[in-house]
């Protein structure tokens, strides 16, 4: 456990600390209870914290840090003050979220500390001020505590900061699409994780959980689930629910993308659950990942109510999927430029998924000016990210971009590339969705055999992924590109509307074709989403290549 400072002690304190270090924690919170009932002191105290710490206790977490940092402060010893207010300031976030009240605690750490030489309670803070400052969006503050955390670390000959150090800056420099150079830092930190050096058991999971999270982040899922199975083995021998839950959560949510949508529902309701005793905070990123699972089995209801307990980033992608999905792009687009205010202009991972989605809902909105530079930033966010399910998405927007300007052969080897890109990253929904794309495309181009293959494999796939509501958005599909001209929609489609879709087939914008008929952007819109609905068709894609088709246009 972490040094305290303290004087040697004997009977049921040194008995504590021994059973701390034996991973034994009943065994050390009956220790330190009978040595405080004989007569209180801050070791004792300290040592109940962390027994009650890895026990999931919070509340005699707090109880205890907190008296052992006023007796401290009681004695003078300004050092082990400041560390208790420290780890005050991490239990805040891990326990309760209070991200206001860790603040208070890690300025309270600084005042008794800053006047002190470095030594290791200096290190710890740094790498704490990091964590909150890398949780705010202020890169620049967390890489430069991360890096005194770390060199400090090496200097003093204490592995956990060392290790810790290097795992902050690593995320950091990952979240900023750094990924090769924070990769370096994160396999260092994981190296030496590993050698089980560590002093305070929980840095060693701590630093592989950083790893994770990263991994997750540039949709490296291989990677990502062979370190869940380490940190999951890590919990099963030290009896930590709340490291089983946070593997459970990040497992969980590699399942949803790589199709296992048993095990991932499975995982992801039993990390709610643990996540639920052990840290209430952090129960959000589980619900939002039961969320996605939902939303992508077509159980919207049952995703928009999980949707109403939890926020956070993760759970607005979640919403704003739902919008697009159900056709509400408008809203889809304000949920992802809330998402983009949110998140700082170097955080370019993190913007990623909101620009996706407003990409996305900005071509199916037909506003192709606005989508243009939406998809040069997305470019822009994932150049140093080389994972095949990354270039396969932003592939897919540039795919979708250049069907709606009717630049079919680009559109043609971007989308396909983007069906390769998945199935080579094991996300058979995303696959299955560009398959989709890329069957509506040939088809407008005349190759309709090729394109109902490619509609029949994506079909295939949601069937068997369990996706009831894309399989059926499919055969919709299917029907109508094996529509007869006899079975043509007749009055159903306006004159006006037919004016609008013959310009829309030509590859004109929303804005364009406003010019051209003299209407407002507005009633353009308004005009494509009565096409699409009457046509029973989900993208402006796919109703250009019907009324090609049909004759309903001019080829």
């Amino acid at each position: 456990m972490a040094k305290t400072g303290r004087r040697t002690e004997v009977g049921p304190c040194a008995d504590g600390w021994a059973a701390l270090r034996a991973s034994r924690w009943k065994a050390a919170r009956t220790a330190f209870e009978t040595a405080i009932a004989a007569g209180e002191s801050p070791e004792a105290h300290e040592g109940l914290s962390w027994a009650a710490w890895w026990l999931d206790d919070g509340d005699a977490v707090f109880a205890a840090r907190e008296r052992a940092y006023l007796l401290y402060r009681r004695r003078g010893d300004a050092a082990s003050a400041a560390r208790l207010a420290t780890w005050l300031a991490a239990d805040e976030l891990d326990f309760n979220g209070g991200e206001a009240v860790a603040r208070g605690w890690l300025r309270r750490a600084h005042r008794l500390l800053d006047p002190l030489e470095p030594g290791a309670d200096h290190g710890w803070l740094a790498f704490q001020d990091g964590y909150v400052a890398h949780a705010g969006g202020d890169t620049e503050t967390a890489r430069e505590r991360a890096a005194y955390a770390a060199a400090l670390g090496r200097r003093l000959g204490v592995v956990d900061l060392e290790m810790l150090g290097l795992a902050l800056e690593g995320s950091a420099l990952v979240s900023c699409a750094r990924v090769e150079e924070g990769m370096r830092c994160l396999d260092e930190a994981t190296a030496t994780a590993l050698e089980g050096q560590a002093e305070i058991p929980i840095s060693a999971a701590w630093a592989c959980c950083f790893l994770v999270t990263s991994c997750t982040a540039v949709l490296d899922l291989g990677r990502a689930g062979a370190w869940c199975d380490r940190i999951a083995q890590f919990a099963d021998r030290h009896g930590s629910r709340y490291m089983l839950a946070f593997c459970r959560a990040e497992y969980g949510a590699v399942h949803v993308l790589r199709g296992s949508w048993a095990q991932a529902e499975e995982l992801l309701e039993a990390a709610v659950e643990d996540f639920s005793v052990s840290r209430p905070a952090w129960v959000g990123a589980p619900v939002a990942g039961l969320a996605e699972l939902r939303r992508r089995q077509g159980r919207t209801d049952e995703a928009e109510r999980l949707l109403a307990s939890t926020g956070g980033r993760r759970a607005t992608v979640c919403r704003a999927w739902l919008a697009l999905d159900r056709g509400d792009t408008l809203r889809a687009a304000e949920l992802a430029e809330r998402l983009l205010r949110a998140t700082p202009d170097e955080r370019l991972l993190d913007r990623a998924p909101a620009l996706e989605l407003l990409a996305h809902a900005r071509i199916t909105r037909g506003e192709l000016d606005r989508a243009a530079p939406t998809v040069a930033a997305l470019s822009n966010a994932l150049a140093e990210v080389e994972t095949p399910p990354f270039r396969a998405a932003l592939d897919l927007v540039d795919g979708r971009f250049a069907a709606a300007l009717a630049d079919h052969d680009r559109a043609r080897t971007l989308l396909e590339d983007a069906v390769d890109g998945f199935d080579r990253g094991g996300l058979p929904f995303e696959a299955a969705r560009a398959r989709t794309e890329l069957a509506t495309l040939l088809v407008a181009t005349g190759r309709d055999a090729d394109g109902a293959a490619e509609l029949a494999a994506a079909h295939d796939a949601f069937v068997s992924l369990g996706a009831g509501t894309e399989a059926a958005r499919v055969e919709r599909l299917l029907a109508a590109h094996t529509r007869t001209v006899g079975e043509m929609p007749g009055d159903r489609i306006t004159r006006r509307e037919r004016e609008v879709l013959d310009l829309l087939a030509g590859g004109l914008t929303n804005r364009q074709i406003a010019e051209r008929l003299v209407l407002s952007e507005h009633t353009v819109h308004r005009h494509v989403t009565s096409i699409l609905r009457k046509l029973d068709l989900p993208s402006r894609t796919a109703a250009a290549a019907y009324a090609v088709r049909l004759g309903l246009v001019d080829k």
